[in-house]
């Protein structure tokens, strides 16, 4: 039998077959592109950013709150006699014009009470206040929400105004310096922020100066150089309480001021 001969034709078919099999490996080792197919034309879809996520302080526990004296100086005398029994302790002013000192941070309550009822037998205290998680104004702002801690932050600091300042916190004369009132403010709304600016500018999310809200912290450069020395809270308006320096008393000042202007080194927020 004769050898059939392959023609033209068979070898046009083979080389065909040739080509689509290249072609398809090309296809299957290249990585493909993110397009779109909606709509007539196909674009190229942008990767989705992950949102950076916000800093978060940590939350107070129970406190025990104790003490009335009519002088910020007796508040203050009280305030480092706990110190000196290792409790981290400060005081307040309340909506009657009287100073309480409050202290502590538990995560249970029988802790708080246990310790309490042990200060009270040995006559460093007299009667107190258990201070539950649930009635600090963080805790109420996940149903009031972020406006609400913002004014709480906001009312709680003017009530600090005409304090006497002394550098260092609080001991045998009255006052605050300036990270001891922010870290007191935010303390009693159940935020348990750092003590020192430097602490607490590391620790906040930075903010834009026009994207300031009340309740942020501004920090400042008021011992030369470009190093955090001081620290107040945002009020609005351009405006911010602060513990200003020994001699002076807490107050209201403005961004814009000349001072204050040129030693701005930005700001943080905590909520």
């Amino acid at each position: 039998m004769r050898a059939r001969r392959e023609g033209p034709f068979s070898y046009l078919v083979a080389a065909a077959a040739l080509l689509l099999c290249f072609a398809f490996l090309i296809g299957a080792c290249t990585p493909k592109k993110p397009y779109a197919t909606k709509g007539k034309t196909a674009r190229l879809e942008r990767p989705k950013i992950r949102e950076k996520a916000k800093r978060a302080i940590p939350r107070l526990g129970f406190t025990v709150q104790a003490g009335a004296f009519k002088s910020a100086q007796n508040a203050a005398r009280f305030t480092e006699t706990l110190k000196e029994k290792g409790l981290d302790a400060t005081y307040f002013v309340t909506d009657k014009g009287l100073y309480r000192v409050t202290f502590g941070n538990w995560e249970k309550r029988e802790d708080a009470e246990t310790l309490a009822v042990i200060l009270r037998s040995m006559g460093v205290i007299e009667d107190f206040q258990i201070v539950r998680p649930e009635d600090y104004a963080v805790a109420k702002a996940r149903v009031k929400g972020e406006t609400y801690l913002r004014g709480e932050i906001v009312k709680t600091s003017r009530t600090f105004l005409g304090v006497p300042y002394l550098w260092g916190g609080t001991n045998a004369e009255e006052g605050f310096d300036c990270s001891g009132l922010t870290m007191t403010v935010y303390r009693l709304n159940g935020l348990d922020l750092p003590r020192t600016s430097v602490q607490q500018f590391e620790a906040g999310e930075a903010v834009d100066r026009e994207e300031l809200q009340r309740g942020d912290l501004v920090f400042f450069a008021t011992a030369g150089g470009r190093k955090v020395s001081h620290v107040g809270i945002y009020i609005g308006g351009d405006r911010f309480i602060h513990a200003p320096g020994r001699g002076k008393r807490i107050r209201v000042d403005s961004l814009d001021s000349s001072y204050y202007a040129k030693r701005y080194l930005g700001a943080r927020t905590y909520i």
